[in-house]
Formats: structure tokens, C-alpha cells, sequence
């Protein structure tokens, strides 16, 4: 009977995850809903870093989380693609593409463009979570240590990125230096809020993330050296 208890307390019952998984799914559709409405509003960079940080380091965890091991898992139907140093790399092209300032252009002047684009962040977001939440037959140690690798490459790129931003002694996209911007801010101070946002957020969600793996696997090896 003790040994029983302690493999439920490890282990949730089968109806209590598809219960996290369910409320995670909602949780992340509606973060994702909330991301796109504020995309669309187009009004600045900063309202455009929201929306994109939502997007991957609020909802994409999320929904994955909400779709880790079914079969609508990324990770489960397309393991070989969906895969942490991949989908790493994958985000940053995806990332650092749409911040380049003709891309932003066609995003913020264009619906199809801003369309593309969100979806796009919220594609490599998810596939970048559920390669890190891994599939169930992954060596869970080596699943680990490498979803800890990109989710740490992930933050530094994201952190390198807002610095850039954030830092950037002129307006670097002219699409947002028109019109109305959020409180009044010039388009100087729009661009260095957002940069702030995304070096904040963006960096902080992965590096936490990333921690979080650590401190399991860390758990997982104590466990193994004591058994032995």
C-alpha cells in the first residue's frame, strides 16, 4: 500500500494530467487569442513585442504542455523535426527574420503579413516546447540535458535580440514610427520598451524553462545515486 502511494504521488493519476492538460490547452488558447487581438491593434513596437512574447513564452508553453503526449503532439507525430536543438534553431530564423525591418514592414502594413507572421511565432513556439517536454519512450535524461542546451540557446538569442533593439540609438522600423503609439511614447522610447520586453520576457521564460528541466534532472540523478 506505501509503495502504491508513493508511485501515485510521483505519478498523477491519468484523470488529474488530462485534467492539467486540459486547463493548460484553454489557458494557452486564450493567451494566444489575446496575443493576436493585440497584434492586430498595430500600434507600435511595444504592443508588437506583447503579442509576440505572449505568443511564445505564455501560450505556446502552454498549449504544448496542453498536448504533450497525445496524439496531436508535435513531438509524437513528427519526433525527427520536433526536436530541441531544431526547433531551437528554427525559432531563432523565425524570430530574428520577422524582426528584420522589411519583414516588419510587411507585417505591420499588410493582414496577410501579420497573419503569416503570428502564426508562424506560435508554430515554433509550441514545436519548441513539446521537443523540450519530449515524447515518452525519449531517454528522459538525454531529452533533458539537451532540451536544458536550447532552452538556454534560446535565451541568449532572445536576450542578444532585445538588447539590440533596446539599445539601437535611432528607430530601426520605420513602420512603427508613424501613428498613434501607447502612451504617448516616441518612436525612440516605443522601440526600447519593446526591447526591454522581449530581452525581459523573452529571455526570462526560457531561462526558466530551461532551470526548471535542470532542477528535474538534477532530482532524477540524486535518485538514481541513492537507489544504487
Amino acid at each position: 500500500m506505501m509503495s502504491h502511494s508513493i508511485a501515485v504521488g510521483r505519478h498523477p493519476a491519468p484523470a488529474a494530467r488530462r485534467a492539467v492538460r486540459r486547463s493548460a490547452w484553454i489557458a494557452g488558447a486564450i493567451a494566444l487569442a489575446g496575443a493576436w487581438t493585440t497584434a492586430a491593434l498595430g500600434h507600435g513596437l511595444t504592443l508588437h513585442m506583447v503579442a509576440h512574447m505572449t505568443a511564445v513564452a505564455v501560450a505556446a508553453p502552454l498549449i504544448a504542455l496542453g498536448l504533450s503526449g497525445t496524439a496531436l503532439d508535435p513531438a509524437v507525430r513528427w519526433p525527427r523535426l520536433v526536436a530541441p536543438l531544431t526547433m531551437s534553431v528554427v525559432e531563432l530564423v523565425v524570430v530574428w527574420g520577422w524582426h528584420a525591418p522589411a519583414a516588419r514592414a510587411l507585417a505591420a502594413g499588410s493582414p496577410l503579413g501579420l497573419a503569416v507572421e503570428q502564426a508562424s511565432f506560435a508554430a515554433v513556439g509550441i514545436g519548441l516546447w513539446s521537443a523540450c517536454y519530449g515524447t515518452p519512450d525519449a531517454p528522459t535524461s538525454m531529452r533533458r540535458a539537451v532540451a536544458i542546451l536550447a532552452l538556454l540557446w534560446t535565451t541568449m538569442h532572445m536576450t542578444l535580440l532585445g538588447a539590440l533593439i533596446t539599445l539601437a540609438p535611432r528607430p530601426l522600423f520605420p513602420a512603427h514610427a508613424h501613428g498613434d503609439l501607447p502612451w504617448g511614447l516616441s518612436p525612440l522610447a516605443d522601440q526600447q520598451l519593446g526591447g526591454v520586453i522581449m530581452l525581459l520576457v523573452g529571455g526570462g521564460a526560457y531561462l526558466a524553462g530551461g532551470l526548471a528541466l535542470l532542477a528535474g534532472l538534477l532530482r532524477e540523478r540524486r535518485t538514481e545515486a541513492a537507489a544504487r
